[in-house]
């Protein structure tokens, strides 16, 4: 079984951390959406983070969400959410499992979210597309590589595809990730 895991276009969040904040999405570069559009196809379903800038990139794409689901939301970012990227801590020194358990005073941890997303990931329909945020991306990646999965950057307007080997859906395999579409394609 095949899933689709669209990163929403890029957000428009004024050099601040935007977790579960509302804010717009650019989706004015009509040809890059037109070649994602042209990539994904005719998915099976498609199920859709509620934040705006997904419904945006979305629509943006001609697609019309079959479901909307809470559970896609980005990571709450708590007390951190709104302040500008400068002012947050450097947490690069800890190690992913350290990482994927700090929890921003008032917000979730990395595995707080994953434990949302998991269970979503697993129902999913074979052709699903998922349009949601870096860090769903990353849930979905942590399926396959655990913490390390939050050393990936997942791009604005990139596509991961993920494999579900058994029925379980206890075995993925990563067929990309990062899959963004040049001009030349």
């Amino acid at each position: 079984m095949s899933l689709m895991i669209l990163r929403h276009a890029p957000a428009l969040t004024g050099g601040r951390i935007t977790g579960r904040r509302e804010v717009d999405a650019d989706c004015s570069n009509r040809a890059a959406l037109a070649r994602m559009a042209a990539r994904i196809g005719r998915p099976a379903q498609v199920w859709c983070s509620p934040a705006r800038r997904c419904l945006q990139t979305a629509h943006a794409l001609g697609l019309a969400p079959d479901r909307m689901l809470p559970a896609l939301l980005e990571q709450d970012q708590g007390l951190w959410e709104g302040r500008p990227l400068t002012d947050l801590p450097d947490l690069g020194p800890l190690p992913p499992e350290a990482l994927a358990c700090h929890r921003p005073e008032g917000g979730e941890s990395f595995l707080d979210m994953a434990a949302r997303v998991h269970p979503l990931l697993v129902e999913a329909p074979p052709g699903t597309l998922i349009v949601a945020h870096a860090g769903t991306v990353r849930a979905a990646l942590a399926l396959v590589v655990g913490a390390r999965a939050l050393s990936f950057a997942v791009a604005p307007l990139s596509l991961t595809i993920l494999h579900r080997i058994d029925s379980a859906g206890a075995e993925w395999a990563v067929e990309a990730v990062n899959l963004t579409l040049p001009e030349t394609i």
